[in-house]
């Protein structure tokens, strides 16, 4: 099953704080807008995305389609296909993918000890 990047989505509570804490671990801001409380960060290949106010819980995050630099891959697996496979397998969600949609989509799965996973399709 191919998810695409992975990162960790970091509910912060005060993202210039968080993103200069960060930066002393030599991360550097990749993508995002402070001004709209969300920032991307990248050492290496590691990325966490700082997000003020938009998630209860820190979330794993999976980006079908996307390679770690944000870059479009020649061939992924389809986030619906990946929401089909998961729910075959008695997954549950508490978001889904509309399945008669093409392109950008999203579904939320829960983990047995509460951890959210988002998998994020942004192409």
């Amino acid at each position: 099953m191919e998810l695409g990047a992975f990162s960790i989505s970091l509910a912060v509570k005060d993202i210039e704080v968080s993103r200069k804490f960060y930066e002393k671990f030599g991360f550097e801001v990749f993508g995002g807008d402070a001004s709209q409380n969300w920032l991307i960060m990248k050492n290496g290949d590691h990325v966490i995305g700082l997000f003020q106010g938009m998630f209860e819980k820190n979330t794993l995050t999976f980006n079908p389609g996307w390679d770690s630099n944000a870059r479009e891959l020649e061939t992924y697996t389809d986030v619906r296909e990946l929401q089909r496979r998961l729910k075959e397998q008695g997954v549950k969600l508490i978001s889904e993918a509309d399945e008669s949609t093409t392109g950008p989509a999203s579904f939320i799965a829960i983990d047995p000890d509460g951890n959210p996973i988002l998998v994020d399709q942004h192409v």
